[in-house]
């Protein structure tokens, strides 16, 4: 029978460790996004940028309501297209029943990052009857699908039947 020493054990795991994470990096270097080649993580991701709602000026007939993001430093550019869908909104954390539609083309690329904030428009019929609301969530639509998870906006608005989500653009 061979006898197999403590420094034989720990000197074959030490090479077996060497082995496995090569020279000059390490697994850990290797497999985060920088070091992989896939940037930092996208500003277009819901957790990634802030949205707030402002009044805009008034058009005939309609109410108008800015809708502006903006990316912190440190997340990656990305791009947006088209109106945001599944809008809803709230007020105090409840659930308002207007659903809205969209106006506007819906197939051009905007850039969205930090130093690129963009905006979009809710535009809500002059109505006696609309609803306040001080929140608004919505997934955003890149050129080739939609941005997984919902993004939220606060502010207060009047919302009623008929309105409608712009497209996104360029700016603040």
């Amino acid at each position: 029978m061979m006898r197999i020493s403590g420094k034989t054990v720990v000197t074959a795991a030490a090479v077996a460790l060497v082995c496995a994470v090569g020279v000059g990096g390490g697994v850990a270097q290797a497999s985060s996004p920088v070091a992989a080649g896939k940037g930092m993580p996208s500003a277009c991701r819901p957790a990634n940028h802030t949205a707030k709602i402002t009044p805009a000026p008034a058009t005939s007939g309609h109410h108008h309501y800015r809708v502006t993001l903006t990316a912190a430093p440190g997340y990656d550019p990305c791009e947006l297209a088209g109106s945001p869908i599944d809008v809803r909104f709230y007020h105090h954390g409840v659930l308002k029943g207007v659903t809205a539609g969209h106006y506007g083309p819906q197939g051009k690329a905007v850039t969205f990052g930090p130093g690129h904030p963009v905006h979009f428009d809710i535009q809500v019929p002059n109505s006696a009857g609309g609803v306040p609301a001080d929140e608004a969530t919505f997934t955003l639509k890149a050129p080739g699908g939609v941005i997984p998870g919902e993004s939220s906006a606060n502010g207060r608005l009047t919302v009623d039947a008929g309105t409608v989500i712009g497209p996104v653009r360029p700016g603040a």
